[in-house]
């Protein structure tokens, strides 16, 4: 099964040595952590610490650890580590929730929008209960589609007002540990970058008075400073065993200390490893697919592997790492190294942008005769390169399970692909109403970037095509591109066909697609491309192999990785724009007033609905 935020094997956990740092870090923290930062002290950190006040009774709102994520679930490969320093230490964690997930797919049913993202929040509520995690706050930004670009997220969340909300969330809990996601760019959700981002500049803005003033002078907040910041780390994952997070890591971009938690620890409340516990936590995501994991974990202590974070932050400052400009960062990665020098911690920018591979190239023949849309190739329809897809994500299979090759010709202004896919079993066939979201069953995927010049797909034009569905026939969407939604409202001159083998062995999936409904000219010597296969062998709605043209990072969403493919002997119309005109991206979420679980939160709590201003105390 693909899993978008951890990797199949079971390393869902933590270290029993270590727990979040009160105020006042031990001497060999010090030393190991602060000033270079060069080297990690693995069982360094000092006694929790529970706030209570001078009568020795607990502020609701407080948490001695917050942690920020974009979505319900991205809590979820952490979720060992804070059960154990709450079943440890006595240690509570919040958990602040950009979003509730509105844009993502749904194995369970069909709902989606804000529909979805309220399922979304009670799957989330009691997932996070396995670790006795409480508080869920949620800022009711809308989630979108699956995009890279942090800058284009930042534009539709609102970046100032999520950041002013992160702020007074830390004010108003007053952790001592703030944990965030990655903040790095390379094949990783925009929503996931931007969180990070702003879960670091929020946890220094906190205690800074002079940071939304109004939120002291006007609803009675106090400034506040956590001490410790932390970031997670996959890098680490594939260490096992209980003697992993004993030895001192550092990241290796940055030289920060890194610091794991096994998850071979039993708990005494749940009779079973952290490791299960967040096994068992995690298959509550059931419109994620994820109920497909398996319900074990192995027994085995050598078998279970950690929670890895990176330190950024001790005592409240920041560690400082050796700094490694890279030259050459195409717009993504100067836009991040940017940013880093803007938040003092330009060491995050070391290696920022990877070795991509050299992209493939071919050209797309003009042909005298359209083909005939029919899901068969006949003679001279076709007579360019057969491109091969091969495997990209998810499970290696042979070539008798799941393979591919794609094909390209051009007649006037219309673009004309052929995909040939051997598959051994049928996925999903969904309802023609439920055709979205085309990763969670047999489907191919074709991505164009007009110009060649595209950062983010949302100047460009990406179709899911699925070859059968219940209804009988295939059917094409637009999804995380300049529009989205059926093919016959977002891309009316498109046309599809599809040949099923009886018995299945496979398909063949046949597509027009008219130049001019890309959001620009085609640029007929820069045009990019990439064609993707999505295979299931399930029934229920998750995929397990995927295959592509050029098949490096996230391929869908990268444009960086789209091989070119001339297009010989085209023009496009004078009249056609040369600039992607605007995209239309969803904003519709889900609002905590309609949540009764929020609305009973910020009763008991005092934080207000998404976190909003208060009126003063």
């Amino acid at each position: 099964m693909i899993n978008p935020t951890k990797d199949e094997t079971p390393e869902a956990g933590n270290g029993q040595a270590s727990g979040p740092g009160r105020r006042v870090v031990s001497a060999a923290l010090v030393s190991g952590l602060v000033g270079t930062a060069l080297a990690a002290a693995p069982t360094a950190w000092a006694a929790p610490r529970t706030e209570r006040d001078s009568e020795g009774k607990r502020d609701p709102a407080h948490n001695d650890v917050l942690f920020v994520g974009a979505h319900p679930d991205d809590e979820a490969g952490s979720l060992s580590t804070f059960g154990q320093w709450r079943e440890k230490y006595g240690i509570s964690t919040g958990v602040l929730t950009v979003t509730r997930g509105e844009g993502g797919g749904n194995a369970a049913g069909p709902e989606e929008g804000p529909g979805l993202g309220l399922i979304r929040e009670v799957e989330e509520r009691k997932a996070t209960g396995f670790a006795g995690i409480d508080n869920i706050y949620y800022l009711d930004k809308p989630d979108f589609w699956y995009t890279l670009s942090a800058p284009l997220t930042a534009t539709v969340w609102d970046r100032d007002d999520t950041l002013e909300r992160i702020v007074r969330l830390i004010r108003a809990t007053t952790p001592d540990t703030v944990v965030g996601m990655g903040p790095r760019p390379f094949n990783q959700h925009g929503g996931h970058q931007l969180s990070a981002r702003l879960a670091i500049e929020a946890f220094f803005l906190a205690g800074d008075p002079r940071a939304f003033r109004s939120q002291i002078t006007e609803e009675g907040y106090r400034p506040w400073q956590p001490q410790r910041l932390l970031v997670q780390n996959y890098s680490f994952r594939g260490l096992l065993g209980p003697d992993a997070p004993k030895q001192p890591r550092t990241d290796p971009d940055t030289g920060l200390p890194v610091i794991g938690i096994w998850s071979g620890t039993q708990s005494t409340e749940h009779g079973t490893s952290w490791a299960q516990v967040e096994r068992d936590a995690q298959r509550t995501y059931v419109t994620q697919g994820w109920f497909a994991f398996p319900a074990q974990v192995p027994t085995d202590p050598a078998q279970l592997g950690s929670d890895w974070f990176t330190v950024l932050a001790a005592d409240g400052r920041r560690l400082k790492g050796e700094v490694r400009p890279q030259s050459g960062l195409r717009p993504v990665y100067a836009e991040f190294a940017e940013w880093t020098q803007r938040v003092g911690l330009p060491w995050l920018a070391n290696g920022i942008q990877p070795a991509y591979p050299a992209p493939p190239s071919t050209t797309i023949p003009e042909v005298a005769t359209a083909p005939v849309l029919d899901g068969v190739e006949h003679d001279g329809e076709y007579p360019g390169p057969e491109l091969p897809l091969t495997h990209w994500e998810g499970t290696p299979v042979d070539a008798a399970d799941v393979s591919a090759t794609a094909k390209l010709s051009r007649h006037g202004d219309d673009l004309y692909v052929l995909v040939k896919v051997t598959d051994d079993r049928r996925g999903t066939a969904l309802e023609v109403a439920d055709a979205k979201r085309h990763w969670r069953t047999d489907s191919v995927e074709i991505a164009l970037d007009p110009r060649g010049t595209a950062d983010h797909t949302a100047v460009t034009f990406k179709t899911g095509i699925f070859p059968f569905t219940a209804d009988g026939g295939p059917a094409a969407e637009r999804d995380a591109d300049n529009r989205q939604g059926p093919a016959e409202q977002t891309a009316p001159g498109m046309r599809v066909a599809a040949a099923v083998t009886e018995p299945y062995t496979g398909y063949t999936v046949e597509a027009k697609i008219p130049l001019g409904e890309l959001p620009a000219a085609a640029d007929p010597e820069a045009f990019a491309l990439n064609i993707l296969l999505y295979d299931s062998d399930t029934e229920d709605k998750t995929g397990q192999t995927r295959l592509a043209w050029s098949p490096f990072g996230s391929a869908q969403a990268d444009p960086y990785v789209w091989g070119t493919a001339r297009l010989a002997g085209y023009t496009p119309p004078a009249d056609r724009p040369t600039t992607p005109v605007e995209p239309r991206i969803p904003t519709d979420a889900a609002r905590s007033e309609d949540s009764p679980a929020a609305v009973a939160q910020a009763q008991r709590t005092g934080v207000p609905l998404a976190v909003g201003p208060r009126e003063r105390r």
